[in-house]
């Protein structure tokens, strides 16, 4: 049994949030602890718990995500920069909220993904 989240309420507006864009497959709304200046979730209407139970019938509003992503970095003034995409999976790949989202980080330098030590490389 899927377990409804936080977004889903942010979605149908039942909670306060500062969504930047909804349509029928995707909502996107200002991440509430920014990582940086520009830090917006934009998550599927539909309740997919994680990248693990996504479905065939769910391509057309992932594939949304990334062009609701494109749109939002330009009207941002990050794209031509760069900014970062980010998708967590489960406990091990930091997701938090059992609802796949997606995260638009930009508007600095990020860095490295990932900060490999001397013993993760051997």
């Amino acid at each position: 049994m899927v377990q409804e989240t936080i977004f889903s309420k942010i979605i149908r507006r039942e909670v306060p949030s500062d969504i930047v864009y909804q349509d029928e497959l995707v909502t996107a709304f200002r991440d509430i602890n920014p990582q940086a200046p520009t830090h917006i979730l934009i998550v599927p209407n539909k309740l997919i718990p994680t990248a693990n139970d996504v479905a065939a019938e769910d391509e057309a509003a992932l594939g949304r995500l990334f062009t609701v992503a494109a749109k939002l970095a330009a009207q941002e003034g990050i794209a031509a920069d760069g900014f970062r995409l980010l998708v967590n999976c489960n406990r091990y790949g930091g997701q938090e909220i059992y609802h796949l989202h997606m995260h638009l980080i930009g508007g600095r330098p990020l860095g490295p993904m990932l900060l490999k030590t001397m013993d993760d490389r051997r």
